[in-house]
């Protein structure tokens, strides 16, 4: 199996797509049982192999023949793992992304009906528009107060990825909100 392996990455290095398919048959129900192992959700798991074996396409110029593939798989496999649970446990503490406003003055009932409208607008934006790392960067910024730096170490991006990330949710939000400015 070790020089069919070897002779399979030579070829995948190729781009020869047949045998991206034999290595991917060879190896897809290992890897999927030990992603099922790690993250405990089997349509997480399939997602995560498969993402594996996309990454493994997109690298195939720089594969070591000499190495072993399952090694290969399972790293990235446990790094995309990671990245999956950082991303529930970011998502989990922002299950509300905008907090509403519990400071209701008594004589103001106008203006309170404005910030709960303003709120709610802001909420379904975030929501509805903004792609996920960019609603991710945007909770952890204006929500959260975490510095840019913090940011970028949570999300593992880099620091003008998160200022980049932050100048496009305030743009949409800006674009958005026109009616009420």
């Amino acid at each position: 199996m070790l020089q069919e392996e070897k002779i399979l990455l030579e070829e995948v290095k190729k781009s020869n797509k047949v045998a991206f398919k034999k290595l991917f048959f060879n190896y897809h129900d290992t890897l999927s049982r030990f992603v099922l192992y790690k993250v405990q959700d089997k349509d997480i798991a399939e997602d995560i192999t498969q993402e594996t074996f996309l990454r493994i396409w997109k690298i195939r110029k720089k594969l070591k023949p000499s190495g072993s593939f399952f090694s290969l798989i399972a790293r990235i496999s446990t790094n995309l793992c990671y990245d999956h649970f950082r991303h529930v446990e970011v998502r989990q503490r922002h299950e509300t992304l905008i907090p509403v406003n519990h400071d209701k003055r008594l004589n103001q009932p106008e203006e309170d009906v404005l910030g709960e409208s303003l709120e709610n607008e802001i909420q379904k934006i975030v929501d509805t528009h903004m792609p996920e790392k960019c609603k991710q960067v945007f909770i952890l910024s204006r929500i959260e107060k975490l510095s840019n730096n913090d940011i970028s170490e949570i999300l593992g991006i880099s620091i003008r990825t998160v200022e980049n990330q932050i100048y496009k949710a305030i743009k949409i939000l800006k674009n958005k909100l026109k009616n009420y400015l």
